[in-house]
């Protein structure tokens, strides 16, 4: 590998930022249209590429919930290029005028939304990822360095020169989207120190790989995805809807951030709903692991297991759940607050009172009335993919689409004007 491998990536990334700010909206919107046309036509060679990732995937023991999130089936490969579409649909964001004002002098001061610049994305075993971020970086004319995981770089490295073959043809400037193809660990901390060229940091994977960027980046850094979700079922919660949504959030698809970890039960309706749910996910191949309160209402089911404190604030993303009963909704909210991540929690109630009580103090990014956490989704919520879902609170929370990959600056126009 090259010394300045790296450094040179960054340099090329500068320079494309200039000639994508030159881009106009239609040209961009061609190149995602084009580029999801692609990725129908090449369906069977992406998945032939993904296929070896798979299988060394299952040579190196990787676990049901890692295995999944690696897979590109056809399903997963036409969503990517829906959300291609999805993007070439919106408006630009880029020279939209937020505000403006004119001041008793004279000059007329506007705030506009203009790129973030070079954004540094690192990932974990998701190819899809890769897709996702390249073309919300083109959308909202930002250049990208996308750094995936060793488990998936066949996929990657496919996708992305799919992506620079097409865009390419159709007007993206070269550069513009990169992949680090090396699996080497270390590129990755030469690149969270890249502050030269390196505008910002989206890291997106588990909480080793967050905590290694956090503690070593010079770069700002959006953190995104840690997933310690919850369901408070409520007293007054009906449980034929409570039951419909944990499984869901639960079962649908484990190994994502955006599925449950532990669920919260009222004691009041702890008896009435325990058993059902309990066979449901049971039913599911769920592994359950109860708090002794809860244990001893199912206490015929020898499959439940008792929770150590570890299962309580732990992210399984698998198909392990905690369980736990609480006499209210403050203990609910107190729990949530102080185990999650912030990042999507529910809770199931027909009282207008503990609603908004709940969705007012829980402090995620989304909270959720009567409805599972899986919708906290980038597509989902209407942007056409995301690049992450942010945890925390400066510039971005929640599903981050195009909107907030950009910042603002402002245009002051005078005639003269100095201040006196």
């Amino acid at each position: 590998m090259e010394k300045n491998y790296i450094e040179d990536m960054g340099k090329r990334a500068k320079e494309a930022t200039k000639k994508l700010l030159l881009l106009d909206a239609k040209t961009k919107n061609n190149i995602l249209l084009a580029i999801a046309d692609e990725l129908i036509v090449r369906k069977e060679e992406i998945k032939k590429a993904n296929k070896v990732d798979l299988e060394k995937g299952k040579e190196v023991g990787l676990s049901f919930a890692l295995l999944d999130r690696l897979e590109l089936n056809d399903k997963r490969i036409e969503a990517m290029a829906q959300s291609l579409k999805e993007m070439a649909a919106f408006t630009d964001p880029i020279g939209e005028i937020i505000t403006g004002w004119r001041h008793k002098n004279g000059i007329s001061i506007e705030k506009k939304r203009v790129p973030l610049g070079v954004i540094g994305m690192i990932y974990e075993s998701r190819p899809n990822v890769t897709i996702d971020s390249a073309g919300l970086a083109l959308k909202s004319s930002n250049a990208i360095i996308l750094r995936g995981s060793a488990n998936a770089i066949n996929s990657n490295i496919y996708l992305n020169k799919l992506f620079n073959e097409v865009g390419i043809k159709y007007g993206l400037p070269e550069n513009s989207v990169q992949l680090i193809e090396s699996t080497d660990r270390d590129l990755a901390r030469q690149m969270i120190t890249l502050n030269k060229y390196i505008d910002v940091i989206i890291p997106r994977g588990g909480k080793g790989l967050k905590q290694f960027i956090i503690e070593n980046a010079t770069i700002p850094v959006i953190e995104t995805g840690a997933g310690v979700c919850h369901v408070y079922v409520d007293e007054s919660a009906k449980i034929e809807i409570a039951l419909k949504i944990i499984e869901n959030a639960k079962t649908q698809r484990p190994s994502t951030c955006n599925s449950i970890e532990t669920v919260l039960i009222h004691r009041n309706i702890a008896e009435k709903i325990l058993p059902s749910l309990t066979d449901t996910l049971l039913a599911k191949k769920v592994e359950l692991r109860y708090s002794e309160e809860a244990l001893k209402i199912v206490a015929d089911k020898k499959e439940v297991k008792l929770a150590t404190e570890e299962d309580f604030g732990a992210e399984y993303l698998d198909l392990i759940l905690s369980l736990k009963l609480v006499a209210n909704v403050d203990e609910a909210i107190e729990y949530i607050n102080s185990h999650s991540t912030q990042h999507s929690d529910s809770i199931i109630t027909e009282s207008i009172d503990n609603a908004e009580k709940f969705l007012n103090e829980v402090d995620s990014a989304a909270v959720y009335l009567n409805a599972s956490t899986r919708f906290s989704d980038g597509g989902e919520f209407g942007f056409g993919g995301e690049i992450g879902i942010s945890t925390q609170k400066l510039h971005a929370r929640g599903p981050m689409g195009i909107r907030e990959l950009t910042t603002t600056k402002y245009v002051v126009r005078g005639n003269g004007q100095i201040r006196e």
